[in-house]
């Protein structure tokens, strides 16, 4: 390869944006992601782009006006939304179930649906994006992982106690929340 790559998770980082708010970016732009495997992601394919196609990203960044760019980045650890608990498989694998935040439910489900057609909501709570990593952590506690936010558990039951007991602890949000799922606390 003769120009020099980035990728998109590191660039993410450098522009302080998160990874799809700049794939959002690059599909505005036309910019398609080469995407190689290497050691350091286990193997695993990573999206870069050229260096001169990060620095068209970052001045698409830059003449955004301010008001668009407080939508898209700065109010994103605070953002209202709601964190979900699905059950991927429940015929098949009925332990093995995703756990995460979403902005919109009905919309997280739709991109979901392509690749786990018999997916399964159990439940959702009222969450800020920023809890989302200590609510994973919490509620997934003696649980195998198997991906980022899927995982495996002997009882669903258990998982459901966690977040209501977790959530149940945790401020109670506004219903201004714009996570669209029309969901209420269950705890």
């Amino acid at each position: 390869m003769d120009e020099e790559l980035i990728s998109v998770l590191d660039l993410s980082s450098q522009l302080g944006k998160r990874k799809q708010t700049v794939s959002k970016i690059l599909k505005r732009l036309g910019i398609e992601t080469r995407r190689e495997r290497t050691l350091n992601a286990r193997g695993q394919q990573i999206a870069y782009v050229t260096m001169k196609e990060s620095r068209l990203i970052a001045d698409e960044f830059r003449v955004t006006s301010k008001a668009d760019h407080e939508v898209i980045t700065e109010a994103q650890p605070d953002e209202h939304g709601v964190f979900y608990l699905l059950l991927l498989e429940p015929s098949h694998d009925p332990g093995r179930f995703k756990v995460g935040f979403a902005v919109s439910l009905p919309e997280r489900l739709r991109t979901l649906k392509c690749s786990t057609p018999f997916l399964q909501v159990v439940d959702s709570w009222s969450c800020k994006h920023l809890w989302e990593k200590t609510a994973i952590d919490c509620v997934t506690e003696g649980c195998e992982q198997l991906h980022t936010e899927v995982f495996r558990a002997k009882a669903i039951d258990t998982v459901v106690q966690r977040c209501q007991a977790f959530f149940k602890l945790m401020p109670k949000l506004s219903h201004q929340s714009r996570s669209g799922s029309g969901s209420e606390d269950s705890g």
